[in-house]
């Protein structure tokens, strides 16, 4: 599980567009679509924006792919908060995807209805399947979680429900995201993550003790599938050689 390391966050999105591109058409190959669970956050912009630039996009067969969102905060599409909204700015409004393979966390009904809801889709895809997304695209914040998966929720421990809702009390709103059981189906996780900020959670993730309840990141650790790590130099300065 040693990452990828770039010097910069425009190397480390290059690289992971380079990547992602290369490796959607070998999924394609061998399948007639390719479903994918995007990440909100600061980071993936670079990458989402290279990936709608013309030495990216015209390389995609975006007709065959079909987009989900790891987590979502409970805000209206319209807020810039919305990793959604995020991601459609930035990607999904400039390349030539089929609308109704692009599925959003709706933030216009009951948080809870919304989870279900969004369960239902994911179930339609994916229960005749060995595995869940194709690839999932996940990025860890400075308290090393991931998802809307935070250090000691109660969250980090489900089994059965593939999405799940609740009020974060430090933000003071609620949140939708995918939970371990579904994320882990994946047939390939690519974390990319950037900045002095997420360094030593890094380090715990990778190298550290495992306390996933201090270390949510750590849970992501998918069944039968791949596992990469694409960080900067900033996001690697902890790391001890091993």
């Amino acid at each position: 599980m040693d990452p990828f390391i770039a010097n910069t966050i425009d190397d480390l999105s290059r690289h992971a567009a380079e990547w992602l591109a290369g490796h959607i058409k070998k999924v394609l190959q061998q399948q007639d679509r390719c479903v994918i669970a995007l990440s909100g956050g600061s980071t993936p912009k670079k990458l989402y924006e290279l990936l709608a630039s013309p030495g990216f996009a015209g390389e995609i067969d975006w007709s065959r792919l079909h987009f989900f969102w790891g987590d979502e905060r409970f805000v209206p599409y319209s807020d810039e908060r919305n990793n959604a909204r995020m991601a459609a700015d930035t990607l999904l409004a400039k390349v030539p995807v089929n609308k109704d393979q692009i599925h959003i966390m709706r933030t216009d009904m009951a948080p809870q209805a919304s989870a279900d809801a969004y369960e239902n889709i994911l179930h339609s895809y994916f229960d005749n399947r060995e595995t869940s997304f194709d690839i999932a695209l996940l990025g860890i914040g400075g308290d090393a979680h991931t998802l809307s998966l935070f250090p000691g929720k109660p969250v980090l421990h489900e089994k059965k429900k593939w999405v799940a809702s609740f009020f974060l009390e430090e933000q003071q709103m609620y949140r939708i995201t995918l939970t371990v059981p579904v994320i882990n189906r994946s047939a390939c996780i690519v974390f990319l993550v950037s900045g002095a900020d997420k360094a030593v959670a890094v380090q715990h993730v990778l190298y550290g003790e495992h306390d996933p309840e201090l270390y949510p990141a750590q849970l992501i650790q998918p069944y039968n599938g791949n596992c990469f790590w694409f960080i900067d130099t900033a996001a690697a300065k902890e790391i001890s050689v091993q």
